[in-house]
């Protein structure tokens, strides 16, 4: 292998295993964790490792689509077992849901990179003013509307989910909220959501991706092998420490830094878009 490939190889991998690490320490201080965190963080380690930009974001959501997978897995069934996910709301909005994905893995497969940075950074900021804003929130309704409005939420949250590089929890649980829901019973629903999101998102990052040039070293697709390999061990070694942090600080005051840390995020991604 030529030298440059194996300081382009070290370099990424150490990028990568920031990634995760930062990825499992916000996720165990916050109770978040997936592609909320993890595509910005990719997104920033790509370009300071020099990633051609025009593959940057596209890689970054794939590779967070992957991840959970692996991770989600392990998180939805532990949510089931104890009864945390609604299996009848996840059968009416397995369709809608799956029919978003599709849709927005095809918009994503054939938008340049810099929609797909817009998409997210509007997004972060709308999460990002929901948890600065909405610290005691009240629901909007007693539950969740019938047909047609409840299938049209859940086909935006696949679209907009598989688009951002996201797991469900990032909308399925503000919007599950707003609708009465409990919040354990929201987590763990979201989780299950993540699945049906992140498995045909992280095919369709495959399959988009195949021979574009410009990805990272060992790319199978828009999907870094090598950054699934490391972000995955990486989060779930570094999220007890931040569940531990979680214990000495103020919760309320974490929310906010994480709110202003996806505000920063967002602004900064429409800021490259627009700029």
């Amino acid at each position: 292998m030529p030298e440059i490939d194996m300081v382009q190889l070290v370099g990424l991998a150490l990028a990568l295993l920031a990634t995760g690490l930062i990825a499992g320490i916000v996720a165990g201080l916050l109770g978040v964790g997936g592609g909320i965190v993890i595509v910005p963080v990719l997104y920033y380690m790509f370009t300071l490792i020099g990633i051609d930009s025009s593959v940057i974001m596209h890689v970054a959501v794939g590779t967070s689509l992957a991840t959970i997978v692996a991770t989600g897995s392990s998180s939805a069934w532990a949510h089931y077992k104890r009864g945390g996910v609604d299996v009848d709301l996840l059968k009416r909005w397995s369709l809608p849901i799956a029919v978003g994905v599709i849709v927005g893995s095809i918009v994503g497969g054939n938008v340049s990179g810099a929609v797909l940075t817009a998409v997210f950074g509007v997004v972060a900021l709308i999460v990002s003013a929901n948890m600065a804003f909405r610290q005691n929130p009240k629901p909007l309704a007693e539950q969740l509307p019938g047909t047609p409005i409840r299938e049209l939420l859940g086909f935006v949250i696949g679209g907009f989910s598989v688009m951002m590089g996201i797991g469900g929890g990032t909308l399925g649980v503000p919007i599950l909220t707003l609708f009465n829901y409990p919040i354990r019973k929201a987590v763990g629903t979201a989780a299950a959501i993540g699945l049906i999101i992140a498995i045909p998102g992280a095919l369709s990052a495959i399959f988009y991706g195949w021979g574009v040039e410009g990805r990272p070293l060992y790319s199978l697709g828009y999907v870094n092998l090598v950054g699934f390999l490391l972000i995955i061990p990486a989060s779930v070694l570094a999220a007890p420490w931040g569940a531990k942090l979680a214990h000495t600080l103020d919760p309320k005051r974490l929310k906010l830094v994480f709110a202003l840390f996806l505000g920063i995020t967002g602004f900064k991604m429409l800021s490259d878009v627009l700029f």
